[in-house]
Protein backbone atom coordinates (compact mmCIF):
# COMPACT_ATOMS: atom_id res chain seq x y z
CA UNK A 1 0.00 0.00 0.00
CA UNK A 2 1.52 3.61 -0.92
CA UNK A 3 1.88 6.49 1.60
CA UNK A 4 -1.19 8.45 0.47
CA UNK A 5 -3.08 4.95 0.81
CA UNK A 6 -2.64 4.28 4.03
CA UNK A 7 -4.98 7.08 4.98
CA UNK A 8 -8.47 8.13 4.63
CA UNK A 9 -8.13 11.88 3.12
CA UNK A 10 -10.86 14.02 3.75
CA UNK A 11 -11.05 17.90 2.31
CA UNK A 12 -13.00 20.43 2.83
CA UNK A 13 -15.94 18.74 4.89
CA UNK A 14 -19.00 20.94 5.88
CA UNK A 15 -21.04 18.41 7.01
CA UNK A 16 -24.22 19.61 9.39
CA UNK A 17 -22.00 21.77 11.75
CA UNK A 18 -18.82 21.09 10.44
CA UNK A 19 -16.92 23.91 8.68
CA UNK A 20 -14.45 23.44 5.72
CA UNK A 21 -12.70 20.18 8.31
CA UNK A 22 -9.96 18.56 6.60
CA UNK A 23 -8.25 15.55 7.68
CA UNK A 24 -6.52 12.09 7.15
CA UNK A 25 -7.28 9.31 8.75
CA UNK A 26 -4.96 6.78 9.22
CA UNK A 27 -5.68 2.80 8.01
CA UNK A 28 -5.16 -0.37 9.87
CA UNK A 29 -5.27 1.47 13.59
CA UNK A 30 -7.84 1.87 16.00
CA UNK A 31 -8.54 5.29 15.47
CA UNK A 32 -10.63 7.13 18.86
CA UNK A 33 -12.86 10.28 18.16
CA UNK A 34 -13.56 12.23 21.46
CA UNK A 35 -15.42 15.61 21.74
CA UNK A 36 -17.94 16.89 23.66
CA UNK A 37 -21.42 16.33 22.13
CA UNK A 38 -22.25 18.46 19.04
CA UNK A 39 -18.53 18.34 18.47
CA UNK A 40 -19.11 16.56 14.95
CA UNK A 41 -18.11 13.52 15.89
CA UNK A 42 -20.69 11.77 14.14
CA UNK A 43 -20.68 14.05 11.35
CA UNK A 44 -17.01 12.42 10.40
CA UNK A 45 -17.47 9.23 11.37
CA UNK A 46 -21.39 8.19 10.42
CA UNK A 47 -22.40 10.99 8.33
CA UNK A 48 -19.29 11.45 6.01
CA UNK A 49 -16.87 8.00 6.14
CA UNK A 50 -19.88 5.17 6.76
CA UNK A 51 -22.49 7.14 4.36
CA UNK A 52 -20.15 7.55 1.92
CA UNK A 53 -18.54 3.82 1.54
CA UNK A 54 -21.95 2.18 2.08
CA UNK A 55 -23.37 4.99 -1.18
CA UNK A 56 -20.56 3.78 -3.20
CA UNK A 57 -20.37 0.35 -2.04
CA UNK A 58 -23.91 0.93 -3.67
CA UNK A 59 -23.04 2.04 -6.62
CA UNK A 60 -21.42 -1.44 -8.18
CA UNK A 61 -25.34 -2.82 -7.98
CA UNK A 62 -27.27 -3.10 -10.66
CA UNK A 63 -30.41 -0.44 -10.93
CA UNK A 64 -32.87 -2.85 -10.00
CA UNK A 65 -30.64 -3.60 -6.87
CA UNK A 66 -29.94 -0.37 -6.10
CA UNK A 67 -33.68 0.24 -5.82
CA UNK A 68 -34.20 -1.79 -2.95
CA UNK A 69 -31.02 -0.95 -1.38
CA UNK A 70 -31.01 1.71 1.99
CA UNK A 71 -30.29 5.38 0.46
CA UNK A 72 -27.26 7.83 1.59
CA UNK A 73 -26.81 11.10 0.77
CA UNK A 74 -23.91 11.88 -0.60
CA UNK A 75 -22.00 14.07 2.15
CA UNK A 76 -21.04 17.62 1.97
CA UNK A 77 -17.39 17.66 1.19
CA UNK A 78 -14.71 18.96 -1.32
CA UNK A 79 -12.43 15.53 -1.65
CA UNK A 80 -12.71 12.12 -0.25
CA UNK A 81 -10.58 9.35 -0.92
CA UNK A 82 -9.02 6.21 -0.30
CA UNK A 83 -12.18 4.59 1.79
CA UNK A 84 -12.94 0.83 1.80
CA UNK A 85 -16.05 -1.18 2.78
CA UNK A 86 -17.36 -0.19 6.24
CA UNK A 87 -19.30 -1.98 8.67
CA UNK A 88 -21.28 -0.09 11.19
CA UNK A 89 -21.82 -1.71 14.74
CA UNK A 90 -24.02 0.85 16.74
CA UNK A 91 -26.12 0.54 19.86
CA UNK A 92 -29.41 0.50 17.82
CA UNK A 93 -31.66 -2.44 19.11
CA UNK A 94 -32.02 -5.75 17.08
CA UNK A 95 -35.49 -5.76 17.42
CA UNK A 96 -36.74 -8.79 15.44
CA UNK A 97 -39.88 -11.36 16.05
CA UNK A 98 -40.56 -13.49 18.03
CA UNK A 99 -38.43 -16.40 16.60
CA UNK A 100 -35.05 -14.36 16.55
CA UNK A 101 -33.01 -15.07 19.50
CA UNK A 102 -29.11 -14.79 20.63
CA UNK A 103 -28.68 -17.80 19.34
CA UNK A 104 -30.11 -17.55 15.85
CA UNK A 105 -28.91 -14.17 15.38
CA UNK A 106 -25.18 -15.46 16.56
CA UNK A 107 -24.90 -18.48 14.60
CA UNK A 108 -24.08 -20.24 17.71
CA UNK A 109 -27.87 -22.27 17.61
CA UNK A 110 -26.79 -23.38 13.84
CA UNK A 111 -23.49 -24.69 15.29
CA UNK A 112 -25.33 -26.68 18.34
CA UNK A 113 -28.21 -28.04 15.58
CA UNK A 114 -25.29 -29.39 13.86
CA UNK A 115 -23.81 -30.94 16.58
CA UNK A 116 -27.13 -32.74 18.04
CA UNK A 117 -27.17 -33.91 14.04
CA UNK A 118 -23.70 -35.18 14.52
CA UNK A 119 -23.68 -37.45 18.17
CA UNK A 120 -27.20 -36.72 19.36
CA UNK A 121 -28.65 -39.76 20.75
CA UNK A 122 -31.31 -40.94 19.52
CA UNK A 123 -30.46 -40.09 16.12
CA UNK A 124 -33.22 -37.71 14.78
CA UNK A 125 -31.87 -36.07 11.63
CA UNK A 126 -30.00 -33.33 9.92
CA UNK A 127 -29.70 -30.23 11.72
CA UNK A 128 -33.04 -28.83 10.05
CA UNK A 129 -34.57 -31.35 12.41
CA UNK A 130 -33.43 -29.46 15.40
CA UNK A 131 -34.76 -25.53 13.68
CA UNK A 132 -38.16 -24.17 15.29
CA UNK A 133 -38.02 -22.37 11.83
CA UNK A 134 -38.19 -25.31 10.07
CA UNK A 135 -41.25 -27.54 9.84
CA UNK A 136 -39.14 -30.57 10.46
CA UNK A 137 -38.43 -29.24 13.97
CA UNK A 138 -40.78 -26.94 15.08
CA UNK A 139 -43.79 -27.56 17.20
CA UNK A 140 -46.65 -28.73 14.98
CA UNK A 141 -48.79 -26.94 17.66
CA UNK A 142 -47.31 -23.39 18.03
CA UNK A 143 -45.40 -23.66 14.96
CA UNK A 144 -42.10 -23.23 16.74
CA UNK A 145 -42.91 -19.71 18.60
CA UNK A 146 -43.17 -21.58 22.05
CA UNK A 147 -46.61 -19.48 22.57
CA UNK A 148 -50.06 -19.55 21.79
CA UNK A 149 -52.46 -17.01 20.99
CA UNK A 150 -56.36 -17.42 22.70
CA UNK A 151 -59.23 -15.80 23.98
CA UNK A 152 -60.21 -16.43 27.34
CA UNK A 153 -63.67 -16.47 27.12
CA UNK A 154 -64.68 -16.85 30.58
CA UNK A 155 -63.89 -12.94 30.59
CA UNK A 156 -67.09 -12.84 28.75
CA UNK A 157 -69.53 -14.64 30.40
CA UNK A 158 -71.39 -14.73 33.52
CA UNK A 159 -71.81 -17.81 35.63
CA UNK A 160 -74.70 -16.09 37.38
CA UNK A 161 -76.77 -15.29 34.85
CA UNK A 162 -79.06 -16.53 31.94
CA UNK A 163 -79.45 -15.42 28.13
CA UNK A 164 -82.45 -13.17 29.30
CA UNK A 165 -80.67 -11.42 32.14
CA UNK A 166 -77.53 -10.80 29.97
CA UNK A 167 -74.79 -13.74 30.59
CA UNK A 168 -72.92 -13.02 26.93
CA UNK A 169 -70.88 -9.73 27.86
CA UNK A 170 -70.35 -8.80 24.63
CA UNK A 171 -72.18 -6.01 22.44
CA UNK A 172 -73.71 -8.05 19.80
CA UNK A 173 -74.94 -10.80 22.54
CA UNK A 174 -76.85 -9.03 24.87
CA UNK A 175 -80.70 -9.19 25.16
CA UNK A 176 -82.43 -8.38 21.98
CA UNK A 177 -79.36 -7.55 19.32
CA UNK A 178 -78.52 -9.80 16.68
CA UNK A 179 -76.21 -12.62 18.10
CA UNK A 180 -78.65 -13.09 21.24
CA UNK A 181 -82.00 -13.45 18.61
CA UNK A 182 -79.89 -15.74 16.60
CA UNK A 183 -79.03 -18.18 19.55
CA UNK A 184 -81.97 -17.67 21.63
CA UNK A 185 -84.88 -18.33 18.75
CA UNK A 186 -83.02 -21.92 17.85
CA UNK A 187 -84.97 -23.45 20.63
CA UNK A 188 -81.66 -24.92 21.82
CA UNK A 189 -80.79 -23.25 25.58
CA UNK A 190 -83.20 -22.25 27.91
CA UNK A 191 -83.51 -18.47 28.47
CA UNK A 192 -83.86 -18.51 32.08
CA UNK A 193 -81.58 -21.02 32.87
CA UNK A 194 -78.24 -19.84 34.61
CA UNK A 195 -74.83 -20.52 33.01
CA UNK A 196 -73.37 -21.91 36.30
CA UNK A 197 -76.16 -24.84 36.07
CA UNK A 198 -75.66 -25.90 32.64
CA UNK A 199 -74.13 -29.61 31.98
CA UNK A 200 -71.12 -30.23 29.75
CA UNK A 201 -72.88 -30.39 26.84
CA UNK A 202 -75.07 -27.29 27.02
CA UNK A 203 -71.82 -25.52 27.66
CA UNK A 204 -70.50 -27.52 24.33
CA UNK A 205 -73.21 -25.93 22.62
CA UNK A 206 -72.75 -22.66 23.98
CA UNK A 207 -68.77 -22.00 23.08
CA UNK A 208 -68.82 -24.32 19.80
CA UNK A 209 -72.05 -24.62 18.78
CA UNK A 210 -71.95 -28.67 19.21
CA UNK A 211 -72.50 -31.02 21.87
CA UNK A 212 -68.53 -31.93 22.09
CA UNK A 213 -65.66 -29.68 21.36
CA UNK A 214 -64.83 -30.87 18.18
CA UNK A 215 -68.16 -32.62 17.19
CA UNK A 216 -70.33 -31.32 14.29
CA UNK A 217 -72.26 -28.51 14.51
CA UNK A 218 -76.27 -28.97 16.00
CA UNK A 219 -77.80 -25.57 13.94
CA UNK A 220 -76.40 -23.73 11.59
CA UNK A 221 -76.82 -20.36 12.96
CA UNK A 222 -74.88 -21.21 15.95
CA UNK A 223 -71.00 -21.76 15.49
CA UNK A 224 -70.64 -21.73 19.20
CA UNK A 225 -69.10 -18.02 20.93
CA UNK A 226 -65.88 -19.05 21.30
CA UNK A 227 -65.58 -20.66 17.54
CA UNK A 228 -66.71 -16.65 16.38
CA UNK A 229 -64.32 -15.20 18.07
CA UNK A 230 -61.42 -17.13 17.68
CA UNK A 231 -62.54 -16.38 13.93
CA UNK A 232 -63.15 -12.93 14.21
CA UNK A 233 -59.70 -11.95 16.53
CA UNK A 234 -57.23 -14.45 15.55
CA UNK A 235 -57.85 -15.05 12.28
CA UNK A 236 -58.26 -12.16 10.68
CA UNK A 237 -56.16 -8.54 10.39
CA UNK A 238 -58.15 -7.04 13.35
CA UNK A 239 -55.46 -4.37 13.99
CA UNK A 240 -56.76 -2.01 11.25
CA UNK A 241 -60.54 -2.44 12.06
CA UNK A 242 -62.48 0.18 13.27
CA UNK A 243 -65.16 -1.79 14.77
CA UNK A 244 -64.55 -0.16 18.30
CA UNK A 245 -66.04 -3.33 19.97
CA UNK A 246 -63.59 -5.26 18.51
CA UNK A 247 -61.39 -3.48 19.21
CA UNK A 248 -62.07 -3.78 22.86
CA UNK A 249 -62.11 -7.41 22.48
CA UNK A 250 -58.54 -7.22 20.73
CA UNK A 251 -57.21 -6.47 24.61
CA UNK A 252 -59.00 -9.85 25.52
CA UNK A 253 -56.80 -11.70 23.45
CA UNK A 254 -53.87 -13.84 25.98
CA UNK A 255 -50.41 -15.33 24.74
CA UNK A 256 -49.95 -18.47 26.51
CA UNK A 257 -47.01 -21.23 26.79
CA UNK A 258 -47.69 -23.57 24.31
CA UNK A 259 -49.04 -26.98 25.92
CA UNK A 260 -47.52 -28.98 23.83
CA UNK A 261 -44.02 -27.86 23.47
CA UNK A 262 -44.29 -25.96 26.73
CA UNK A 263 -42.20 -23.29 25.42
CA UNK A 264 -39.46 -25.38 24.20
CA UNK A 265 -40.56 -24.45 20.49
CA UNK A 266 -39.63 -28.24 19.21
CA UNK A 267 -41.45 -31.40 18.24
CA UNK A 268 -41.05 -34.04 21.09
CA UNK A 269 -38.30 -36.04 18.25
CA UNK A 270 -35.98 -32.99 18.55
CA UNK A 271 -36.54 -32.54 22.39
CA UNK A 272 -35.78 -36.59 23.28
CA UNK A 273 -32.27 -36.32 21.55
CA UNK A 274 -29.67 -36.04 23.89
CA UNK A 275 -25.79 -34.83 23.97
CA UNK A 276 -23.83 -35.35 27.17
CA UNK A 277 -27.01 -36.19 28.49
CA UNK A 278 -28.76 -32.88 27.83
CA UNK A 279 -31.55 -32.16 25.10
CA UNK A 280 -31.08 -29.05 22.96
CA UNK A 281 -33.54 -26.97 24.41
CA UNK A 282 -31.83 -27.36 28.25
CA UNK A 283 -28.17 -26.51 26.27
CA UNK A 284 -29.78 -23.26 25.00
CA UNK A 285 -31.49 -22.06 28.66
CA UNK A 286 -27.77 -22.37 30.32
CA UNK A 287 -26.03 -19.26 30.65
CA UNK A 288 -23.03 -19.20 28.33
CA UNK A 289 -20.32 -20.14 31.26
CA UNK A 290 -22.11 -23.09 32.28
CA UNK A 291 -22.98 -23.94 28.34
CA UNK A 292 -18.99 -23.67 27.28
CA UNK A 293 -18.08 -25.90 30.64
CA UNK A 294 -20.77 -28.70 29.37
CA UNK A 295 -19.40 -28.34 25.91
CA UNK A 296 -15.91 -28.49 26.94
CA UNK A 297 -16.53 -32.15 28.72
CA UNK A 298 -17.57 -33.69 25.19
CA UNK A 299 -15.05 -35.69 23.91
CA UNK A 300 -17.16 -37.58 20.65
CA UNK A 301 -14.44 -37.01 17.98
CA UNK A 302 -16.93 -36.57 15.82
CA UNK A 303 -17.92 -33.43 16.90
CA UNK A 304 -14.50 -32.33 17.81
CA UNK A 305 -14.47 -29.29 15.15
CA UNK A 306 -18.18 -28.56 16.09
CA UNK A 307 -17.31 -28.05 19.73
CA UNK A 308 -14.06 -26.16 19.68
CA UNK A 309 -16.16 -23.35 17.10
CA UNK A 310 -18.75 -23.29 19.89
CA UNK A 311 -16.60 -23.02 22.66
CA UNK A 312 -14.44 -20.28 20.88
CA UNK A 313 -17.68 -18.33 20.16
CA UNK A 314 -19.04 -18.75 23.56
CA UNK A 315 -15.77 -17.26 24.66
CA UNK A 316 -15.77 -14.33 22.65
CA UNK A 317 -19.10 -13.71 24.01
CA UNK A 318 -17.85 -14.37 27.99
CA UNK A 319 -15.07 -11.79 27.14
CA UNK A 320 -17.13 -9.09 25.95
CA UNK A 321 -19.50 -9.24 28.77
CA UNK A 322 -21.62 -11.39 28.06
CA UNK A 323 -21.45 -14.47 30.09
CA UNK A 324 -24.70 -14.55 31.62
CA UNK A 325 -26.91 -14.51 28.09
CA UNK A 326 -28.17 -17.76 26.70
CA UNK A 327 -29.53 -18.65 23.39
CA UNK A 328 -32.80 -18.69 24.58
CA UNK A 329 -33.10 -14.89 25.23
CA UNK A 330 -35.02 -13.08 22.52
CA UNK A 331 -33.02 -10.37 20.43
CA UNK A 332 -35.63 -7.81 21.04
CA UNK A 333 -35.10 -8.16 24.97
CA UNK A 334 -31.77 -7.12 24.33
CA UNK A 335 -30.22 -3.47 25.90
CA UNK A 336 -28.73 -1.46 23.25
CA UNK A 337 -25.16 -1.76 24.85
CA UNK A 338 -25.87 -5.68 24.63
CA UNK A 339 -27.32 -5.59 21.29
CA UNK A 340 -23.73 -3.67 20.01
CA UNK A 341 -21.54 -6.06 21.61
CA UNK A 342 -23.26 -9.12 20.08
CA UNK A 343 -22.72 -7.64 16.46
CA UNK A 344 -19.17 -6.95 17.16
CA UNK A 345 -18.83 -10.64 18.24
CA UNK A 346 -20.61 -11.63 14.88
CA UNK A 347 -18.08 -10.46 13.22
CA UNK A 348 -15.05 -11.55 15.48
CA UNK A 349 -14.96 -15.03 13.26
CA UNK A 350 -15.35 -13.13 9.96
CA UNK A 351 -12.00 -13.67 7.65
CA UNK A 352 -12.50 -10.28 5.68
CA UNK A 353 -9.71 -8.35 5.68
CA UNK A 354 -8.83 -4.86 4.64
CA UNK A 355 -12.39 -3.03 6.06
CA UNK A 356 -13.87 -0.37 7.78
CA UNK A 357 -15.40 -1.39 11.13
CA UNK A 358 -17.12 2.06 12.95
CA UNK A 359 -18.12 1.44 16.55
CA UNK A 360 -20.29 3.55 18.22
CA UNK A 361 -19.58 4.19 22.20
CA UNK A 362 -18.82 -0.07 22.23
CA UNK A 363 -18.17 0.36 26.08
CA UNK A 364 -21.87 1.70 26.65
CA UNK A 365 -23.17 -0.88 29.62
CA UNK A 366 -20.08 -2.55 30.22
CA UNK A 367 -18.72 -3.34 33.84
CA UNK A 368 -15.47 -1.20 34.08
CA UNK A 369 -13.90 -4.29 34.19
CA UNK A 370 -14.97 -5.61 30.61
CA UNK A 371 -13.27 -2.66 29.30
CA UNK A 372 -9.90 -4.42 28.79
CA UNK A 373 -11.85 -6.99 27.22
CA UNK A 374 -13.53 -4.68 24.26
CA UNK A 375 -10.22 -3.00 24.03
CA UNK A 376 -8.60 -6.30 23.05
CA UNK A 377 -11.40 -7.49 20.80
CA UNK A 378 -11.12 -4.04 18.99
CA UNK A 379 -6.84 -5.10 18.07
CA UNK A 380 -7.77 -8.05 17.01
CA UNK A 381 -10.05 -6.84 14.16
CA UNK A 382 -7.02 -4.23 13.75
CA UNK A 383 -4.14 -7.15 13.63
CA UNK A 384 -6.24 -8.82 11.00
CA UNK A 385 -5.56 -5.45 8.12
CA UNK A 386 -8.77 -3.50 9.16
CA UNK A 387 -9.64 -0.06 10.22
CA UNK A 388 -11.49 0.26 13.50
CA UNK A 389 -13.16 3.91 14.32
CA UNK A 390 -14.41 4.72 17.64
CA UNK A 391 -16.75 7.35 17.92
Amino acid sequence: MGKEQEKIIIKGLRQNNLKNISLEIPKEKIVVFTGVSGSGKSSIVFDTIAAESQRQMNETYTAFMRGRLPKYEKPKVDYINHLTASVVIDQSRLGGNSRSTVGTISDLYAALRLLYARIGMPYVGTASYFSFNDPNGMCPECSGIGKVVGIDIWKFLDKEKSWNTGMVNLPAYHVGNWYWKQYTETGLFDLDKNLENYSEREVNLLLYGAYEKDGEHVHKKIEGIANQLTRTLLRRDSQNSSDASIKKMLSMIEEKECPVCHGKRLNANALNCKVAGYGIDEMCDMEFVKLREVLKGIEDKRAETIVETLVASLTRMIDIGLPYLSMNRESSSLSGGEAGRLKLVRYMGSSLTGMTYIFDEPSTGMHPRDVHRMSKLLMSLRDKGNTVLVC
